[in-house]
């Protein structure tokens, strides 16, 4: 039985791949299911027009007139769909960037990063040779920090264009570094006696009271489909007193940032504060000599690649931001329904009940054009036919794993670098 099982399996996938039928007769995947309400809706009325024809009641319009409106209706559903699908497009163009970005940045980072040679400078050598007291463990220790916190900033990203605040998210844990907590914002500080600052952005004041005591969290479930929210870094913070083993970064010993009056007017996403953080670690490993390898042109390279990755981050937000206007789609939609509820006074005379069934394929097309168009406009959402944005954020986790543990670090640093003196 199951022999017969995986061979009807592949007889459909051999059959797909020189057929058509298979994806005729599927409903996964399709749009019949978002559709099939307004479908219905003008097949009754196309029945109930034939039916009224047939009993003698004669409701007849010109033919002239349809056509012109089919021309317009179908210029208007080319440039929607059109639209809709260079957005999706762009995201997936965008986030496709980023994962090249973060590849360089990590495989840069964990080769180029070194400690300078321990023994003496040779004399023919010129220039200065930095010394550290950085061991090679704690190097390493640094460089798999920074390595992660440029992979967090993957998944950072597709929480933000999102609209998911906060760290409290399973897929932070074992990527975002413990370290890096202290930026964590959760609406009030369990470490100071001082009267923390109420966040408008997080909701009612009521919500900071309740974080004093730690008896309710805020029940908020971020709509995917929607437009990215204002004050991103602080609508959506995690304020539970209990921690739990999806929360690691949110226990006691981490709270150690204190609001400021300033900060009810200021906001600052989780993606920008790790693109801070690698340009500080980028900083601090250039002054302490592990980047002498690759000189000061490396640097001005790595330091790009964290920009670019801003960048990527800004294209996104700016899909997310925008939505198509909600007059052209409410336009759009009342000439569609225009048109199918004028189709059937021009058919029925000639051709009686056959015109229900062509006016249902005909209302299936077009709305189905449509119903597409609205799925794909808004491409970083949790929906079937989204960007599967959390296998390519899994997928670059398991090759910043590999990195980690099977790729060799590199070297030695050299003897000598040029701290840029005399140039011109």
């Amino acid at each position: 039985m199951l022999s017969d099982i995986q061979s009807l399996r592949m007889q459909r996938k051999h059959l797909r791949k020189y057929s058509w039928l298979p994806d005729v007769f599927r409903l996964k995947g399709s749009v019949i299911g978002r559709i099939i309400g307004p479908v219905l809706t003008v097949t009754i009325f196309a029945s109930f027009v034939a039916y009224t024809d047939q009993q003698g009641y004669r409701m007849l319009q010109t033919n002239s007139i349809v056509p012109l409106l089919s021309v317009v209706v179908g210029l208007l559903l080319v440039f929607r769909n059109g639209t809709s699908y260079d957005r999706y497009w762009e995201g997936r163009k965008c986030f496709a960037t980023l994962t090249s970005n973060i590849r360089n940045l990590s495989r840069q980072l964990w080769i180029s990063v070194v400690l300078p040679p321990t023994d003496a400078q040779p004399p023919h050598i010129e220039g200065k040779t930095p010394t550290t007291n950085t061991t090679a463990s704690q190097l390493r220790h640094r460089k798999i920090e920074a390595v992660k916190l440029a992979l967090s900033f993957a998944f950072a990203a597709k929480h933000y264009v999102r609209g998911e605040d906060g760290t409290r998210y399973d897929d932070y844990v074992g990527v975002l570094p413990p370290s890096f907590a202290r930026f964590d914002e959760v609406g009030c500080n369990l470490e100071h006696t001082s009267t923390p600052m109420a966040y408008p952005a997080t909701g009612e004041r009521s919500n900071v009271q309740e974080c004093r005591s730690g008896s309710s969290t805020p029940d908020h479930k971020p709509d995917a489909t929607k437009r990215v929210r204002h004050k991103r870094s602080k609508q959506n913070t995690f304020v539970s007193g209990s921690v739990t083993p999806a929360t690691p970064l949110l226990g006691s010993a981490h709270r150690t940032i204190d609001f400021h009056a300033y900060a009810d007017e200021a906001s600052f996403p989780l993606p920008l504060m790790i693109a801070t953080e690698l340009n500080r670690i980028l900083f601090n490993f250039r002054k302490e000599g592990f980047l002498e390898t690759i000189g000061p042109a490396g640097l001005n390279a790595l330091v790009q690649l964290v920009s670019s990755m801003t960048d990527q981050l800004t294209a996104m937000e700016r899909i997310a931001n925008t939505r198509i206007p909600v007059s052209y789609s409410v336009h759009l939609k009342q000439c569609v329904t225009l048109y199918l509820f004028a189709l059937p006074f021009t058919l029925v005379s000639d051709l009686g009940w056959t015109a229900v069934p062509i006016i249902t394929v005909v209302a299936f097309t077009f709305m189905g054009i449509e119903g597409i168009a609205e799925e794909i406009e808004m491409p970083f959402g949790n929906d079937e036919r989204d960007l599967p944005l959390d296998r390519y954020c899994q997928d670059l986790k398991e090759e910043i794993d590999y990195i980690i543990g099977r790729i060799p670090e590199g070297g030695e640093g050299l003897h000598g670098y040029d701290d840029g003196e005399g140039d011109d």
